[in-house]
């Protein structure tokens, strides 16, 4: 049959290879992304559990300033080994990413607890704040 299409059609891309940027890649095995509400609470417990320092990047694949950003943040979860690095897209995760506003929104966690925000993009803030929170 011409044009029949078998159960096995692939399923669209999401999480950090949802984006379709070409992004550096991570040599420390520290960066990672929700792809689901699932997904990110279990992120969540285990960033709260663990008590190790980490950054939730909240984005959007239709915001322009966050496909701008994640490059950034992605060859920076290389220089800052220490920390978690995890990306959420808000559409990917609509229950658990309610509260946020403004994209990117950017969590900053440290033993357990989130201890910092920051809104927008900034190559130089952002570095700040991991240098801080690393």
């Amino acid at each position: 049959m011409e044009g029949f299409v078998s159960g096995s059609e692939e399923k669209p891309k999401q999480g950090l290879e949802g984006t379709g940027l070409n992004l550096p890649i991570n040599r420390h095995g520290n960066l990672k992304s929700a792809s689901s509400d699932e997904n990110l609470k279990e992120v969540l417990q285990n960033i709260r559990s663990s008590k190790s320092p980490a950054v939730i990047n909240y984005g959007a694949s239709w915001c322009h300033i966050c496909s701008q950003m994640l490059p950034t943040f992605c060859r920076m979860s290389n220089e800052f080994p220490k920390l978690s690095f995890v990306y959420a897209d808000i559409d990917e995760c609509p229950e658990t990413t309610q509260h946020i506003r403004y994209t990117p929104t950017l969590h900053f966690f440290r033993d357990g607890e989130r201890v910092d925000e920051m809104l927008g993009a900034g190559e130089e803030r952002l570095h700040d704040r991991l240098w801080l929170h690393s």
